[in-house]
């Protein structure tokens, strides 16, 4: 290999960890909060505010969230954008979760933005993170159409993510071990995507 193709699969291969570990595990653990809201504000509230004071937060946050995401983004619109999609002309299965996964991978980026944007920002100028706060960005029927997709998005993208993650650090070599994995993953995507708008429309009154 060349310099270049070497650098080039150590960034896809980097790209594939990052967006899996850790910010994969992090959008677990975010839907897995966020779920509180169906148990009512209280509940919610109290779950928010024990991820809010966990010691080093803001550290853990920039280098275990952040900095991966920005890479994993970055990186994936490159992708993205230089990727050469054949589903005209083969209009295979994994052909087309190849394009739906990069289509879903500028979605995320957007909606990622606004989410962050609308909480996190918001939250250093000084506005509390909390129930209420999600139920009056929600409140907007086009915002609660608009956070549906963004969260079907992430999830597919994710659960995607997964099954090219098997592949790429071959741990499904074989096409019975792909097809099985198709599963797995299908029932990710189907389990986070119940789990993130059931949640979302826990914030509707």
């Amino acid at each position: 290999m060349s310099v270049k193709q070497n650098r080039e699969f150590f960034y896809r291969r980097l790209h594939s960890l990052l967006g899996v570990i850790p910010v994969g595990a992090f959008l677990i653990v975010h839907l897995s909060v966020n779920y509180f809201a169906v148990r009512g504000p209280e509940a919610y509230n109290q779950a928010t505010h024990f991820m809010e004071n966990l010691p080093f937060r803001y550290f853990m946050e920039i280098t275990l969230i952040f900095l991966p995401l920005i890479f994993h983004a970055v990186y994936g619109l490159y992708i993205a954008f230089e990727a050469r999609h054949n589903t005209s002309t083969y209009s295979y299965f994994r052909n087309w979760m190849f394009r739906f996964q990069r289509v879903t991978g500028v979605i995320v980026l957007i909606f990622v933005t606004w989410h962050v944007w609308e909480t996190r920002v918001a939250a250093a100028l000084g506005t509390e993170v909390n129930f209420n706060m999600m139920a009056e960005i929600v409140e907007n029927p086009l915002a609660l159409i608009l956070y549906i997709i963004g969260i079907t998005a992430t999830t597919f993208h994710f659960a995607n993510g997964l099954w090219s993650f098997a592949v790429t650090w071959g741990i499904t070599i074989t096409p019975r071990s792909q097809r099985i994995s198709t599963f797995v993953t299908a029932a990710v995507f189907v389990a986070l995507t119940f789990v993130g708008i059931r949640s979302i429309l826990a914030f509707v009154g």
